[in-house]
């Protein structure tokens, strides 16, 4: 019998590390960190003014992250806070063109990482194979709750 519990997390810890490793090495490429990524390219992808809070729900990162990224991304004229309201967490983050032009780059980089890595995927094996990594997570997720994790 196959040793389950080794192949399932070393594999998905083999998964993550490089992950994490191609966005080190190809976002580094344009000075930009794991979370900047993120809120760079669901800004660009969904063509989105989201609010911080948005971001942090979309990226599932928490607010401190979110909060640095954007200062980053605003200081280096990447986005702009449409601050109407006095909670700037709740204002929408917008696109400047330098930003339009670094999510277009941004969302083909990870376009063709995706089709390296899973580019033999038909549309249907791609969306059972993203339903079972769902259901794993969540019936992980149920399991951290429960022992109070």
């Amino acid at each position: 019998m196959e040793d389950r519990f080794k192949k399932f997390t070393v594999l998905i810890n083999r998964i993550s590390r490089n992950i994490q490793k191609i966005k080190s090495i190809e976002m580094g490429k344009f000075g930009l960190k794991s979370t900047q990524v993120s809120c760079i390219y669901y800004l660009y992808r969904y063509n989105g003014q989201f609010t911080a809070k948005e971001l942090c729900d979309i990226c599932d990162e928490d607010k401190a992250a979110i909060s640095r990224s954007i200062d980053f991304l605003e200081s280096n004229g990447y986005v702009v806070c449409d601050s109407k309201t006095e909670k700037r967490y709740k204002s929408p983050i917008l696109l400047t063109e330098k930003g339009e032009e670094l999510g277009m780059q941004v969302c083909e980089k990870v376009n063709a990482v995706l089709d390296s890595a899973g580019g033999w995927l038909d549309d249907k094996q791609r969306e059972n194979f993203y339903e079972d990594l769902k259901l794993i997570s969540e019936n992980l997720q149920k399991i951290v709750d429960k022992i109070g994790g």
